[in-house]
């Protein structure tokens, strides 16, 4: 008989390969799942837990956080990965850059990653990862090393950084990136990047298929101009007048230029990253069908499903690219239903009160971009979901499955013998509605205030340890740094 350290008892397991949840219980051993079927005895293990009916989904692999851009990365490590396990998230995969915000440094990866990694060391309650940005000449050429020393195997390119910063214009591109004097961060990097990262799937050929480039696909030149004209319009406000600002025609230009770069340069594993509205998927399955070599991979936001420029709270849900009429909400959930995107992400990224808001609380043009949201990663795609037919088997594959597989983490994404115990039950009786002072993200405002929503994430398991009992973080943070291409957590 098998001694269990844990056995996940009474749960229905929801599985990217079957459109029902399946009655079973699942046995655990050294934080990998042994078994997973009814009537596992439980004399013989340590712990039992009963999960009284509710789906047992396998943890989410949330693929788009961003851990230290406006906190401290150590702060953020580990109360936005507390708010992580509110979500039913058991991996995060973070976006690190030089530059200002995050570290607020310039500088090689040598010097800058291992800080990155110390700082977040032994804070995490989720596993982790990160995706890397080279910014400089210098990076290009690190690129091998940190696929092979550090296990980073994605890394990602802002299109619109070169005369565009974070909230809005940047006229001094060297100040923001701190990049080294006389170079640019153009299209020509954007393509040295590109060929970088070629190399090194060359270079490494065991690990190529998990190294990939994510691309932030906006056009300054376009963001510019309209901004300009929305400002001295001065009739647009708010959300509607940032949405106007950025339209969506950038990212669909930018998905174009991004697209036939790849082409150029021979790079196959291309993801394009928080789609925003119809445009932009339009241009993205159309790149698709015009160089079918490139395996893409589209990606978008909980919050670019859920929240439109109008049922949003404020300008609090000011983000990059920005939130958008509701056709442009309807036309994500079409090709979602379609499967024709392939995660959805949080893209969290912590901004407390006092940083979000400029002088003037209503000048969407003075606030921060980027909210947190990996709190209501999975209770807002169940919720949604199942008011538009969304299958269990599709919440699977968004979540957890497809960017498991995608980015290097096979033993992820999945509750099945052999893989990682990553856990999230979810209750589909319980109502409650968003409130922010009830998240455990450091944020004090959500642009979700006040959404219903119709299932609650109740327990997460990270490797077989309970993380989120009853809806309260519990325990101390042991969630691990993931040295990719594994799906082994690393000590």
């Amino acid at each position: 008989m098998t001694h269990y350290d844990l056995i996940v008892r009474n749960v229905r397991v929801a599985s990217h390969d079957s459109p029902e949840p399946v009655p079973a219980d699942i046995g655990i051993v050294g934080g990998r799942i042994v078994a997973v079927g009814e009537g596992l005895g439980t004399t013989d293990a340590a712990e039992v837990v009963d999960g009284g009916g509710k789906v047992a989904f396998p943890g989410v692999v949330d693929a788009h956080q961003h851990w230290g851009i406006y906190n401290p990365l150590d702060v953020d490590t580990d109360v936005e990965s507390r708010a992580a396990a509110q979500g039913g998230v058991t991996t995060g995969l973070n976006y690190m850059r030089t530059g200002q915000y995050y570290l607020n440094k310039g500088g090689p990866y040598a010097q800058v990653f291992p800080e990155v990694l110390e700082l977040s060391g032994g804070k995490a309650f989720i596993d982790y990862a990160f995706h890397l940005a080279p910014m400089s000449k210098e990076h290009i050429e690190e690129i091998p090393a940190l696929v092979d020393e550090h296990g980073v195997t994605s890394f990602k390119i802002f299109m619109f950084y070169g005369s565009h910063g974070l909230h809005g214009r940047s006229s001094d591109q060297s100040k923001f990136l701190m990049t080294p004097e006389g170079e640019r961060y153009d299209i020509a990097h954007f393509e040295f990047v590109m060929r970088g990262i070629q190399k090194a799937r060359e270079l490494y050929p065991e690990k190529a298929e998990a190294i990939s480039l994510s691309l932030h696909c906006e056009t300054a030149e376009i963001m510019a101009a309209y901004t300009q004209l929305v400002e001295d319009e001065g009739t647009l406000t708010g959300l509607e007048a940032y949405s106007a600002s950025r339209p969506p025609h950038s990212e669909g230009l930018a998905i174009s230029i991004a697209s036939y770069l790849a082409h150029e340069t021979g790079l196959p594993k291309i993801n394009l990253l928080h789609l925003s509205s119809a445009k932009a998927v339009e241009a993205a399955l159309l790149m698709a069908k015009t160089f079918p070599h490139i395996d893409f991979r589209r990606e978008v936001t909980i919050g670019h499903l859920v929240a439109d420029i109008h049922t949003a709270s404020g300008i609090g849900g000011k983000v990059n690219p920005p939130l958008r009429p509701r056709e442009d909400v309807e036309a994500l959930w079409e090709h979602l239903l379609a499967d024709e995107l392939d995660w959805v992400v949080s893209d969290h990224a912590c901004c407390r009160d006092e940083q979000k808001f400029g002088s003037d609380r209503e000048d969407v043009f003075l606030a921060k971009s980027g909210f947190g949201g990996a709190e209501y990663l999975l209770p807002a795609l169940v919720t949604e979901g199942q008011k538009r037919g969304l299958g269990w088997d599709q919440i699977v594959r968004l979540t957890s499955w497809n960017p498991a597989q995608r980015y290097g983490l096979p033993s992820k994404g999945a509750i099945k013998e052999g893989y990682d115990a990553d856990i999230a039950l979810v209750d589909l009786d319980h109502a409650w509605t968003i409130r922010a002072a009830d998240s455990l993200s450091a944020q004090e405002y959500t642009p979700f205030e006040g959404f219903d929503m119709t299932a609650a994430v109740t327990d997460t398991f990270v490797r077989g340890m309970r993380v989120l009992e009853a809806g309260q973080v519990v325990g101390e943070p042991r969630g691990q740094y993931l040295h990719r291409p594994t799906g082994r957590a690393e000590a």
